[in-house]
């Protein structure tokens, strides 16, 4: 039975550069994601968000894949991401189970698009795992802020973390468009059946929507990070001329006394 897996294995992977080098029969092909056929019912799907979707490859062969494609990745996992999902060719009709379908015949089509909902959840797997951390990190600061009444970071620390954290989300928020319906669906009514169904059985929606939740607060909580250091550079520079108003009365005091 003909096996889909497939593996976030960096943060980004270099389209451009990778179809110039790699010579295998190129199917489809746009600026996100690539589709080969390199034999009967065996298929490699490169996407731009760093994931590799390989079907009907054994161990031996995926390592080697995965290793040829490592130069064109852009910060590579130190620890790959995978799911599998098994996909039975010739039934009746399309029949979702337990980690698997079965499908009418081996349209290419059809083995494509189980190929992109495999991928994307994974990616999905990988950016939940990057939400949830900045949702850690913000939490921590958030406690800090409400144990001792002030953040635990100094301004360039701060606005570093303000930094990171805003690239991360941007990272993120830049690649979702990937879980829209592709328009192939929208024209053939079969795998618009087949596109509505592994949504549902990879539960995407409900992920996504966590995603941008999670998002938000960390959107929301930077916010508050931001007023709070302009407020402390605010204070800072007030009690700077503070400081210069004193000098110079005090300097005007001297005067009167020993002039």
């Amino acid at each position: 039975m003909p096996k889909v897996v497939s593996y976030q294995i960096a943060d980004s992977i270099d389209i451009r550069q990778f179809r110039q080098a790699f010579t295998a029969p190129l199917s489809h092909a746009d600026s996100d994601e690539l589709f080969y056929e390199v034999a009967e019912n065996k298929c490699i799907y490169v996407f731009r968000y760093g994931v590799v979707s390989l079907l009907n490859h054994d161990d031996v062969e995926a390592t080697a894949f995965l290793k040829i494609i490592h130069e064109y990745c852009r910060n590579p996992l130190p620890a790959r991401l995978s799911d599998e999902f098994e996909i039975e060719l010739g039934g009746d009709r399309i029949v979702f189970g337990y980690n698997k379908i079965s499908i009418p015949d081996d349209g290419t089509e059809m083995l494509r698009l189980i190929m992109l909902h495999v991928s994307q959840s994974v990616a999905l797997d990988h950016f939940e795992a990057q939400t949830n951390r900045l949702l850690e990190e913000t939490n921590f600061h958030t406690q800090v802020l409400e144990q001792k009444g002030k953040l635990d970071l100094g301004g360039t620390a701060l606005k570093k973390y303000i930094g990171k954290t805003l690239n991360l989300k941007n990272r993120i928020t830049e690649h979702l468009y990937i879980f829209d319906s592709p328009e192939e669906t929208w024209e053939n009514e079969e795998l618009g059946r087949l596109d509505t169904g592994l949504k549902k059985t990879f539960d995407l929606q409900a992920r996504f929507r966590t995603i941008e939740e999670g998002l938000a607060i960390v959107k929301e909580n930077l916010e508050l990070f931001r007023d709070l250091l302009q407020h402390r550079q605010s204070n800072f520079l007030e009690w700077i001329i503070i400081l210069l108003i004193l000098v110079e009365v005090v300097n005007l005091f001297v005067e009167k006394i020993w002039g």
